[in-house]
């Protein structure tokens, strides 16, 4: 499987939530994993949220932080330029999107022309997950909880 993890995923790898096992395991399981240049930005930003409303410790989101950086160079990451930006824009609009989700379909999308087979996006947004399928991706998980 070829996998593109959005930040909802991938902080999943990092702290303890409901799935993270699961978004580990699918990381493992993958021929290759990938991500946009922004999630590095919006993973350590939902680490720092969560340190600020008290869901975890400063010392627990600053191991979190160490070991996301840690393996953010195993990740095949899809470059920000005009186009993709641009592309964004037009995703935003067809499916509704928040600007860093229309980046993020946009990146998967990037991802998916480059290699030249299917790519899964894992995400737990739900606007994002609902637009995988119409823009031609396979969301994952198959369906997502409540």
């Amino acid at each position: 499987m070829n996998l593109y993890l959005d930040s909802s995923a991938l902080v999943k790898c990092f702290i303890a939530e409901s799935s993270s096992s699961d978004v580990r395991e699918l990381t493992l399981d993958s021929e290759l994993a990938g991500t946009s240049l922004i999630t590095r930005a919006e993973t350590s930003a939902a680490f720092a949220r969560l340190v600020r409303i008290g869901g975890i410790s400063a010392e627990s989101g600053r191991a979190a932080q160490r070991k996301f950086l840690a393996e953010w160079n195993k990740l095949l990451r899809v470059e920000i330029n005009e186009a993709l930006i641009a592309r964004a824009e037009t995703l935003a609009w067809e499916y509704s999107l928040r600007g860093y989700d229309a980046v993020q379909l946009a990146s998967a999308l990037a991802l998916q022309d480059a290699i030249g087979r299917p790519v899964t996006l894992a995400t737990y947004d739900r606007e994002l997950w609902q637009a995988c399928a119409p823009a031609g991706l396979t969301a994952w998980p198959a369906k997502l909880p409540r």
